[in-house]
């Protein structure tokens, strides 16, 4: 009986491990899908995963009221701060007029120069209008620009550096003083002439890109009494800047006698007045300042 009793529970024991194996099967089972289900729900063929994830998770964002609230207003204000900077420019610098001071050509350029050295023979001065706007300069030679006094300020600047090096005196620093002095000096000659229009009150269309354009024209015969000086020697700087010192301040005169002077004045008929004579003055005294800066920044470029 007893062996009976063995027997029969020798036979049972691979029975408990089937079931215990069948439990521990379902329950394995069971975790898992518990576990990807809390997690992540049931996963199907169609789901994007990974990067496609993440995109739809940024549309997601994206499509927050709140998000686009704040990118509007942020976009608001960039435009507000941009409209506010130009405006604040334009009071002193005319940016969006800029182009019509370097619409210019190689016509336009060469009659220029020539009229800055030779000024002696051209007769009409005076600046065409086309429907009270003027022509841009490369269609008249009177019209002031911007692209000689830029090109002989970065010209003159190369050359001065030429002539310290053959006088074994260049160096980085003393070409930045050189530089430097000379943009400060123009400056400062702008500044001067804006003082002495608003103290003696002349009504003129002048503007400050005008003024920095006439003030830039020295240039050229700075760069030519340089360039002579270092060719044929001491003598020929002082001939040749001479020469062009004289032609700029001609220059100047019949260009500046048409916006300061009244119409009177400006076409020759003897006008007396006060104001007339302060703007007479005044056309002198801004013609007279242009050689006087020529040969202080040039001088000591020749030895």
């Amino acid at each position: 009986m007893d062996y009976t009793a063995a027997q029969s529970g020798f036979r049972q024991q691979p029975d408990m491990r089937q079931r215990t194996g069948a439990m521990d099967g379902s329950d394995g089972s069971q975790l898992f899908e518990d576990t990807s289900g809390v997690g992540f729900g049931p996963q199907t063929g169609n789901q994007p995963a990974g990067p496609q994830a993440a995109g739809f998770a940024g549309q997601t964002l994206l499509s927050d009221p709140m998000s686009n609230l704040a990118m509007a207003y942020g976009s608001s204000l960039a435009t507000q701060g941009r409209e506010m900077v130009d405006k604040n420019l334009d009071r002193f610098i005319p940016i969006s007029k800029l182009k019509y001071y370097f619409a210019v050509d190689t016509v336009y350029v060469g009659k220029k120069l020539g009229l800055l050295v030779f000024p002696y023979m051209h007769e009409n001065w005076e600046v065409s209008y086309q429907q009270d706007t003027p022509v841009a300069p490369r269609f008249d030679v009177n019209a002031p620009d911007l692209y000689i006094p830029a090109m002989g300020f970065i010209t003159y600047v190369l050359v001065a550096g030429l002539a310290l090096g053959t006088q074994n005196r260049f160096s980085p620093e003393l070409l930045g003083v050189q530089a430097s002095s000379a943009f400060v000096w123009l400056i400062m000659e702008v500044l001067a002439v804006l003082l002495s229009l608003y103290l003696v009150t002349v009504n003129t269309d002048l503007t400050t890109i005008d003024l920095l354009a006439f003030s830039g024209y020295k240039y050229v015969g700075m760069i030519v009494g340089v360039v002579a000086g270092l060719l044929f020697g001491r003598p020929a700087y002082y001939l040749s800047l001479l020469w062009c010192c004289v032609a700029i301040f001609v220059f100047m005169i019949r260009t500046l006698r048409l916006k300061l002077l009244s119409e009177a004045a400006a076409e020759g008929r003897l006008v007396r007045g006060t104001r007339n004579q302060l703007r007479m003055y005044l056309t002198m005294s801004i013609a007279a300042a242009q050689p006087i800066f020529m040969y202080w920044l040039t001088y000591h470029l020749i030895r």
